[in-house]
């Protein structure tokens, strides 16, 4: 596929898909739909981000901080909403969840009012003129090198992949967060460019996915440790916040064991520097 073309394809389908999860979300907000508006605003600010590089447009930066916005109200009743899901599977098989489960449910009623409030006053007029105007602005330009420029922005991105891994520490969790949201940037960038990537193997993405969802495993077991801390205090005087402490606490080694025996993945991922060969060039 011709470069420009891609970005081209990728704004529309991209736009397209975070107005078909805002409609859906403002119809029905669910878990579900929350899950998908999230993805789908990360994967435009991830587009903008090259885009940004490419055109130097300054639309792209009130674009971005719009979205941002709605991505940061959504935070709170995201996480909730995790844990929840969670301890809902789990509460057969570790009943003294129940509490804290019951703790989970009242708190997400609030902050579904809230986000309810804040995503039906979203109105992407304004956004949607943006973006026409930047997709015409895009489609007429001369850009040379154009392969070249994106290959360059995913070096950098990479490159604080790198940094961050190489700070990471298993006994702090926030140096595998921090790796985590640099990770998450490049990856969605791949996802932009894999159709003109040469000789990619066929599970890339997925150990892309994979490699995140590790390091999202012991994020979402540090958030629900923060709450459950929470709910202790507040939990009356009789309630025994030691069973449900323990069970997170174990969930929580397992998964940065998990994650730290298969950390040095990341180095397969994408060439070390410009001037080097993609990994699968090396295996070839």
């Amino acid at each position: 596929m011709e470069t420009k073309t891609l970005l081209i394809e990728s704004l529309d389908a991209r736009w397209e898909k975070y107005k078909t999860q805002l409609k859906a979300c403002q119809s029905k907000f669910s878990e579900e739909a929350v899950h998908d508006l999230r993805v789908a605003v990360r994967r435009l600010l991830s587009l903008l981000i090259l885009l940004r590089v490419v055109m130097r447009d300054p639309r792209i930066k009130k674009m971005r901080r719009a979205l941002k916005d709605q991505l940061d109200n959504l935070d709170d009743l995201r996480d909730v909403q995790v844990m929840l899901a969670d301890a809902s599977e789990n509460i057969h098989s570790v009943p003294v969840l129940q509490p804290f489960l019951e703790f989970l449910q009242k708190k997400e009623k609030k902050l579904l009012r809230k986000a309810r409030k804040e995503i039906m006053s979203v109105k992407i007029a304004g956004l949607s003129r943006r973006i026409q105007k930047l997709g015409k602005t895009l489609a007429s330009a001369e850009l040379t090198d154009l392969e070249i420029t994106l290959f360059s922005v995913v070096d950098e991105a990479y490159a604080v992949v790198n940094q961050r891994y190489e700070l990471v520490d298993a006994g702090q969790p926030a140096t595998i967060h921090r790796l985590r949201v640099a990770f998450k940037k490049f990856r969605y960038m791949i996802e932009i460019i894999h159709p003109i990537l040469r000789n990619s193997p066929a599970e890339y993405l997925k150990r892309l996915h994979d490699y995140q969802t590790a390091m999202g495993d012991i994020q979402d077991m540090e958030v629900t440790l923060h709450e459950l801390a929470d709910f202790d205090e507040l939990a009356p005087a009789s309630h025994d916040p030691e069973p449900a402490r323990r069970y997170y606490q174990v969930r929580h080694a397992l998964a940065l064991s998990h994650f730290i025996e298969d950390k040095g993945e990341v180095v397969t991922f994408w060439r070390s520097a410009p001037d080097q060969p993609f990994p699968q060039e090396n295996r070839s």
